[in-house]
């Protein structure tokens, strides 16, 4: 052994000479892409010469929100002062400072904000009296919307759009407004702002004149390879889907068979990441019979496949396929996201067909009422959505991309800025990270099950209601009378732990409403072995809010998936031996993942 210490690692000295090359390679290579993305939108013509849909909206939202203030000459002065008031607020307390008086902030950003972590932010008066302006004047925004007296869904949108606006005109977002990112610029000479203009011009060039931000490193992830690695074989496969069955790990499986319904919005990989992570192989080592649904990446020539098509040709076949390889007339079923509105929707199909195919349904994070839906109903409303039924008019699809920004918007600092921040100011590519190469590895959908979609659930909420017509069937949920396994997720901007609790009483079976800790993807894909976050439980679905059903809720540590085992297992406890995998009829076509999720977009 040695006393010695390591010697501490030098601090990059300031090349000046090299920062001014630096500097004008990356505006030269900036530019260039820049200029790629401005050609590429300059040649697309709107359809029927409509502006963009999302322009049009904050412009409408703004316009609102500005004239309820204005309207009324008291009003906007209120507006101005309050405004000035804190502005001069900050001003004296940043003068005295200077002095050397001690003054408490005037606003501090939220201990969860990441964008400030840098000491700079607090110990500097510059950066200090720039973040601090930069929170009052988010903070005057914020309340200028929430405090107009308009229609709830303008300010909902109105809101949305100053987010957007805000978040992007944080002081964190450029080099010279952020002390982490000029010391790194100094240290580096530059040479960040090359690797990043670089990685800006090759996002460009991968969008196709779009700018796609990498949130993964592909390296060492490709389906079939690093992730969808469960041994399995697809054994059926029509223009609407693939139906893969996974090989048995156990030598007795539990009688009834289990069928997922993924969104068809994404990849069924989700369920399928790294093996220590896959739900699939999860539910495979525990003695179940799974068949997963891949759906088809579509193109213009599936644009008249609908709702109703996807019913047919997608869980309606695979019960048929399923029943004809195992000998099972009834299944086990789960849906997630929208797979569970679809699932949802063909439950009631059959019940209204009198029709006995499923032994229970399992919902994660779905939707089947849409009155507390959630951030996405920003873009949902006649003139969007006609906006949209306008563009795939003419491609036929709904780009997977404009679904993938549509929720990275939701949440824009952490899916959207800090990422152009690391990427393209740190000049540091992401690490490799499965779960977000999957969010970007998006898929399209066909323009009539897109419209169906949006108009039937989202904008009039049919389904619930009980007046959603599909295939010439009015559904009804309260004749479904199967029990229901419905996991919610508390921090879900998408399918909202309100929303997914409001929808069980809408069913006529039993249903065991149970809610997870973290989000709409980190809440599901939560394998027991990480020990990380916890579920809640509790029979009273009618506790009229998530906030009361907590209440009396019992908190349990750590993964759902076992206690979901257990309620699966307690209606079929009987063992066969294990499976093959097909049969004559339906023999092995190729191996899981099968090359329909290999499209992409």
């Amino acid at each position: 052994m040695t006393d010695m210490l390591a010697e501490p690692k030098a601090t990059p000295k300031f090349d000046p000479d090299a920062f001014a090359r630096n500097l004008a390679q990356a505006m030269e290579t900036g530019s260039q892409a820049l200029a790629t993305m401005m050609k590429s939108q300059n040649g697309a013509v709107p359809p029927d010469g409509h502006p963009p849909a999302g322009l049009t909206e904050m412009v409408k939202s703004f316009s609102t929100v500005a004239n309820y203030w204005l309207s009324d000459q008291a009003r906007a002065n209120e507006l101005q002062q309050r405004l000035g008031k804190s502005y001069l607020e900050l001003w004296g307390a940043a003068s005295k400072r200077l002095a050397g008086e001690q003054t408490e902030p005037a606003i501090a950003p939220s201990p969860r904000d990441k964008r400030f972590a840098s000491p700079e932010w607090k110990t500097n008066a510059f950066y200090d009296f720039l973040m601090q302006a930069y929170l009052l004047t988010t903070q005057w925004a914020d309340e200028l919307v929430k405090n107009a007296e308009i229609d709830p869904h303008t300010k909902r949108k109105a809101a949305f759009y100053i987010q957007q606006l805000t978040t992007a005109l944080a002081p964190s977002n450029f080099v010279m407004t952020n002390p982490e990112l000029t010391r790194h610029t100094l240290e580096c000479s530059g040479d960040n702002l090359v690797r990043g203009m670089k990685m800006l011009a090759d996002d460009i060039q991968s969008g196709r004149g779009h700018l796609k931000i990498r949130q993964s490193d592909p390296a060492g992830l490709e389906v079939g390879v690093n992730m969808a690695v469960t041994p399995g074989k697809v054994i059926f496969q029509n223009e609407i889907m693939q139906l893969i069955q996974y090989a048995p790990a156990t030598e007795t499986v539990q009688r009834t068979p289990l069928l997922i319904v993924p969104p068809w919005i994404n990849k069924y990989y989700i369920l399928d990441l790294k093996p220590e992570k896959s739900f699939i192989k999860w539910c495979v080592d525990q003695g179940l019979t799974v068949f997963v649904i891949s759906w088809v990446n579509p193109d213009k020539s599936l644009a008249d496949k609908d709702f109703a098509d996807y019913m047919k040709l997608g869980p309606l076949t695979a019960m048929d396929v399923v029943e004809k390889v195992t000998g099972e007339m009834k299944v086990h079923t789960l849906g997630y996201c929208v797979g569970g509105t679809l699932l949802a929707s063909t439950l009631a199909w059959l019940a209204e067909r009198r029709r006995v195919r499923v032994t229970s349904a399992t919902f994660l994070t779905t939707q089947v009422d849409f009155t507390h839906a959630g951030d996405l109903m920003v873009f949902v409303d006649e003139e969007q959505i006609s906006a949209v039924e306008r563009e795939m008019k003419v491609t036929g699809v709904l780009e997977g991309a404009k679904m993938a920004m549509a929720f990275n918007m939701l949440r824009p600092n952490d899916l959207i800025w800090s990422y152009v921040v690391n990427n393209y100011l740190k000049g540091q590519p992401p690490q490799a990270f499965d779960l977000l190469h999957w969010n970007s590895d998006a898929t399209r959908m066909p323009a009539a099950n897109h419209s169906y979609y949006l108009r039937n659930c989202y904008l009039d909420n049919k389904l619930s209601a009980g007046t959603m017509v599909l295939d010439n069937t009015t559904l009804d949920l309260a004749k479904v009378k199967v029990p229901i396994y419905n996991l919610a997720t508390r921090e879900d901007h998408i399918a909202p732990a309100e929303s997914v609790l409001y929808g069980s009483q809408f069913f006529g079976g039993p249903v065991k409403f149970v809610l997870s800790g973290s989000g709409h993807i980190a809440g599901v894909i939560n394998p027991p072995a990480a020990n990380k976050y916890q579920f809640w439980t509790n029979p009273d679905i009618f506790a009229g809010s998530v906030a009361n059903w907590l209440s009396g809720a019992e908190e349990h540590k750590g993964s759902w998936w076992p206690d979901w085992r257990g309620w699966i297992g307690a209606f079929d406890d009987e063992q066969v031996p294990a499976r093959a995998i097909g049969n004559d009829v339906y023999p092995p076509l190729e191996d899981a993942p099968g090359s329909y999720v290999k499209v992409r977009s």
